[in-house]
């Protein structure tokens, strides 16, 4: 089908540098001709979804119409003269980080934030279509000291390509048909590698906790109980002791004063918190370098490597992280310093991951989550030979390695997809390319549930592949 796409027979310089020539029978106006924005307003009350009076619309906040899990926030009612919008109804936020973004709108009440871009003349898809060519250049021109907001009157001068409207129909018609092929396939990736890493997990636990003897590839002749929810039983010759008897040492991080640069100039020793441990088995990135006088001053402790790295304070308590170099924590992280005449670091942090859910469920209900030192100290590891355990890592490298090379590819594949889906929308919106012949020929196709292109990413998974969980609280307040 888009082989057989052609440009249009005849163009002309549309004036504007951004747009180039449009086919000569397209006019090229300014958004002023087109339709006026009109700013949201803050409701006197907000009220949730159970408590809203009859008749109250949703919220429109930023989230609401990207289709993020669950429903709106807060709903109000219609009867103080808020501005609403209509399903398909043209957004703009006006205000914040993401000033100068489009969405297409839900049906609902317009928050202060955003500006209602309504139009009957035009169809609303194309022309949401074609303002969200235009966004890097309103918010190159986004004012503001502090808070950016949209500049009202470039927006009102800017020029936009408007073919005739029963061409406007065809390039959304054309676009529509191609979006959905391309979600349904960026959906069958994305449910690949979801399968994918279930089946890594799976292969890793079978081998960690000796329900399977990697080296037969047969389970083992005996079993006992381990005493242990997560592990179940295992192998009859494995011991099971605690971690800290594991350990060489134990010792929980600290933050030097960060009111004294003094500690952190020309630093070379890595101090991580808990945005430093995420779902790898490595420590991510460091949060600041410190350097020899914050240990010799006693405000800093150094981790001998090779340590498991377990956070005990905040949003992600239980989470845990190897870390093979030295280095330093602050307060919300206790370090375990492996013995490596007894555990192999990767056999180690394979084996507890598990036990990280569990770890959580016994933190504290205070505002901020704290674990008890001691009992993540407690934590039994089932542990075989030392040969043995180099046998299963050296497995598991080596089969992980595969699946990790597959799901980069599906990842690669849902990543080009996104690409081309953002250059076709462009050369077709702007007139590159003749869709016109091809949308009179497709098919009458009713939408799938979530398959609406309310936004440029509507289906939330396609953004959530490797999603980050907030902090309670930054290294910074924690050091204050």
């Amino acid at each position: 089908m888009i082989e057989k796409l052609k440009p249009y027979p005849a163009y002309k310089d549309s004036g504007v540098e951004w747009l180039g020539k449009v086919p000569a029978h397209w006019e090229v106006r300014a958004i002023r001709h087109i339709t006026s924005p009109v700013k949201g307003k803050q409701p006197k009350a907000l009220y949730s979804k159970d408590e809203a009076p009859a008749g109250a619309q949703p919220y429109l906040t930023m989230q609401y119409m990207r289709g993020h899990k669950g429903t709106a926030k807060a709903l109000y009612s219609l009867s103080d003269g808020l501005v609403t919008a209509r399903k398909g109804d043209v957004l703009l936020l006006w205000d914040g980080a993401n000033a100068g973004e489009f969405f297409l709108a839900k049906d609902g009440v317009v928050p202060s934030t955003a500006a209602l871009l309504a139009t009957d003349k035009h169809d609303r898809h194309y022309l949401y279509f074609m303002l969200k060519q235009c966004e890097p250049w309103l918010r190159a021109f986004s004012t503001g000291m502090g808070i950016p907001h949209v500049d009202g009157s470039f927006l009102k001068q800017m020029q936009i390509a408007l073919p005739p409207l029963s061409e406007q129909t065809a390039i959304v018609r054309f676009l529509d048909y191609m979006d959905r092929r391309i979600r349904r396939y960026i959906r069958a990736k994305q449910r690949l590698i979801k399968l994918l890493e279930e089946y890594k997990q799976a292969l890793i636990h079978q081998a960690v906790i000796g329900q399977i003897d990697v080296r037969t590839g047969e389970p083992y002749p005996a079993y006992k109980e381990s005493g242990v929810e997560w592990l179940g039983k295992v192998p009859e010759h494995w011991k099971v002791v605690p971690l800290k008897f594991l350990s060489r040492r134990v010792q929980n991080g600290s933050t030097p004063p960060t009111s004294n640069e003094a500690f952190y100039h020309a630093g070379t020793v890595p101090w991580y918190g808990p945005s430093s441990c995420g779902y790898e088995e490595q420590v991510g990135k460091p949060v600041r370098l410190l350097n020899e006088m914050a240990f010799q001053s006693g405000v800093a402790r150094l981790i001998s490597a090779p340590a498991l790295l377990v956070v005990v304070i905040g949003a992600t308590a239980g989470r845990m992280a190897l870390l093979n170099q030295n280095g330093a924590t602050n307060q919300q992280i206790t370090a375990y310093e492996l013995n490596t005449k007894q555990v192999i670091p990767a056999f180690a942090i394979k084996q507890l991951r598990p036990a990280e859910s569990w770890l959580r469920g016994t933190a504290s209900t205070a505002t901020i989550p704290i674990l008890n030192t001691s009992i993540v100290s407690r934590l039994l590891v089932a542990l075989p030979p030392l040969p043995e355990q180099i046998a299963i890592v050296e497995y598991l490298d080596a089969q992980t390695a595969k699946i990790d090379a597959a799901m980069a590819a599906a990842r690669r594949e849902i990543e080009l997809l996104r690409e081309y889906r953002t250059r076709l929308i462009a050369d077709v919106v702007t007139g590159k390319v003749d869709v016109r012949e091809v949308a009179a020929q497709l098919p009458e196709e009713p939408p799938e549930e979530g398959e609406w292109m309310d936004t440029e990413e509507a289906v939330e998974g396609e953004a959530a592949d490797d999603e980050a969980i907030a902090e309670t609280f930054s290294e910074e307040e924690v050091a204050r």
